[in-house]
C-alpha cells in the first residue's frame, strides 16, 4: 500500500489546516459583510452538463467517473467507450452554481448575491502553482446586467484581499464582447472569433509571435492577422483607442464607469487597468472579464466576469450573471513561503495530570477555555522531559493537576491576562 498522497493533491498538517480555515472565514466573513450568501454544491456534476458548459480549455482537463455495474458493463460490450462515463468531477463552482441557480431561482432573491467556498479538480499535470484538487473563493451576482454587480464584485474581492494581507495588486479589466467587435472590424469572422481570443489569451506566455503562428494553423485570413499584428505592435491599448476603431459604445461606457468608480472606492490602496489582452480562457464570458495581478504575489491571484448565457443552457431563457474566484492556493503557498502567522491567535495551553485524575482535568480545562485552546495530556514519570517536548508541538504554557505554581508559560514575553 501507497502512503504518498495521489499527485497534485496535498495533504495538510494541522497548523496548516489552521491557517487555510482562518484565512477561508477571514474572506467568507468579508463576502457575508457585503450582503453575499454561501450555499453548498455536489463534487459532481452530470457528465452532459460539464462537456456542455463552454469551459474552454478546462474540459480537456476533466475527471470523469465511469459508470457503475450493469450499465458499464453494458457500454463495454456494446463497444461504446465514448460513453463510459456519466459523471465528472466539477472542474470550477460556476458550472455547479448555473445548475443550482436553474433548480432553485423561483425560490431566491433577484439579485442573487451567492458565496461557494469549496474544492474543484482538474487533471492538471501537477507542477507548483498547478494542483489537481484546489479551493476557490468565488462570489457571484445573479439577476441583473447591471455594470454596478461587476463594481460591487471588484469592491468586495479587493477587500477580501486586503483583510487577509493582500497590498500592492492591480485590477486589470476587459470586455469580451467589446473584443469581438474589435476582432470583427480587423477582418475575422464571427466563426473564428472564439479560437482568435483562446490564442490571444495565451499571449503573455508565447508572445505575438506564437499567437500568429497559431491564427495561421487554424487557418485564419492572413490579412486579417497581419492587421491584428500590427495592431497589437502599440500595446498598451487605451479605451480612447479602441473608440476611435469601433465607435462609441455601450461596453466602453461600461468599462469607463467601473474603472473610475472603482477607482474611487480604491482610496489609492490597489490600481484599476484596461488590459486589451486579458481575455481568460472560459468561453463562456459574455461582457466583462477581470484579473487581479501582483508582482509580489506570483501573477494572478483572482479572476472572474460576465456570463449571461451559461444559465440559460439549463432554462432557456436569459439569465445575468457575473461572478469573482479568489485564487486561493497560490495566496496560502505565497504566505506560508512568508512564515505567515494567524494574528491574535488563542495561546496553547497543555494540561499535565495523573491517570487517575481526568476528571479533575477536564473541570480544570473548562476554565481555560474561553481564553486558550486546551489539551490533555497523561502525566508521564519524567515530567519536565515531558514538558520540553510540549513545548516544542506548539503549547505556550502548561499545568499540572494539583501544583502550587499554577500556570507556566514558556515564553517570558507572553503574560498571563
Amino acid at each position: 500500500m501507497k502512503i504518498s498522497t495521489v499527485k497534485g493533491m496535498n495533504e495538510y498538517s494541522p497548523n496548516e489546516v489552521l491557517i487555510r480555515d482562518y484565512l477561508q472565514n477571514v474572506i467568507l466573513t468579508t463576502y457575508q459583510s457585503f450582503g453575499f450568501q454561501k450555499i453548498s454544491t455536489p463534487i459532481m456534476e452530470d457528465i452532459e452538463n460539464l462537456e456542455n458548459s463552454e469551459g474552454g480549455e478546462n474540459l480537456k482537463l476533466l475527471f470523469k467517473v465511469l459508470k457503475r455495474g450493469d450499465k458499464l458493463e453494458k457500454e463495454i460490450s456494446d463497444g461504446s467507450f465514448e460513453n463510459l462515463s456519466d459523471l465528472g468531477l466539477r472542474y470550477d463552482l460556476t458550472l455547479p452554481l448555473c445548475r443550482y441557480i436553474a433548480n432553485n431561482r423561483f425560490k431566491l432573491p433577484s439579485p442573487f448575491r451567492c458565496i461557494q467556498i469549496d474544492r474543484v479538480y482538474r487533471a492538471e499535470r501537477p507542477q507548483k502553482g498547478r494542483l489537481r484538487e484546489f479551493v476557490q473563493c468565488d462570489i457571484d451576482i445573479i439577476g441583473t446586467d447591471s455594470c454596478n454587480a461587476e463594481i460591487e464584485l471588484i469592491t468586495t474581492t479587493a477587500k477580501a484581499l486586503q483583510v487577509i494581507g493582500v497590498r500592492d495588486f492591480i485590477v486589470k479589466i476587459n470586455n469580451r464582447r467589446l473584443l469581438n467587435t474589435l476582432l470583427l472590424s480587423l477582418g475575422f469572422t464571427k466563426e473564428q472569433l472564439e479560437g482568435v481570443c483562446i490564442s490571444f489569451d495565451k499571449m503573455s506566455k508565447i508572445g505575438t509571435g506564437g499567437v500568429k503562428t497559431e491564427l495561421l494553423e487554424k487557418g485564419c485570413d492572413e490579412e486579417a492577422i497581419t492587421r491584428f499584428m500590427n495592431f497589437l505592435s502599440n500595446m498598451p491599448i487605451s479605451l480612447s483607442t479602441i473608440r476611435e476603431i469601433c465607435g462609441e459604445n455601450e461596453d466602453i461606457r461600461s468599462l469607463e464607469t467601473i474603472i473610475t468608480s472603482c477607482s474611487r472606492l480604491s482610496n489609492g490602496e490597489y490600481r484599476m487597468e484596461f488590459d486589451l489582452s486579458l481575455v481568460r480562457g472560459q468561453s463562456y464570458y459574455t461582457g466583462a472579464v477581470f484579473e487581479i495581478v501582483s508582482d509580489d504575489w506570483n501573477g494572478s491571484i483572482a479572476g472572474g466576469g460576465r456570463y449571461d448565457n451559461l444559465i440559460g443552457k439549463f432554462t432557456n431563457e436569459v439569465i445575468p450573471a457575473v461572478g469573482f474566484s479568489i485564487g486561493f492556493e497560490r495566496i496560502y503557498q505565497m504566505l506560508i513561503e512568508n512564515n505567515y502567522q494567524i494574528p491574535n491567535k488563542k495561546k496553547r495551553l497543555a494540561i499535565l495530570y495523573k491517570k487517575e485524575a481526568i476528571v479533575e482535568a477536564l473541570e480544570e480545562a473548562t476554565k481555560y477555555q474561553q481564553n486558550f485552546d486546551v489539551v490533555l495530556y497523561e502525566e508521564k514519570s519524567n515530567v519536565r522531559k515531558q514538558i520540553s517536548k510540549i513545548k516544542t508541538q506548539g503549547c505556550d504554557a502548561y499545568v499540572l493537576i494539583n501544583q502550587s505554581e499554577g500556570m507556566v508559560f514558556f515564553s517570558e514575553e507572553v503574560k498571563e491576562d
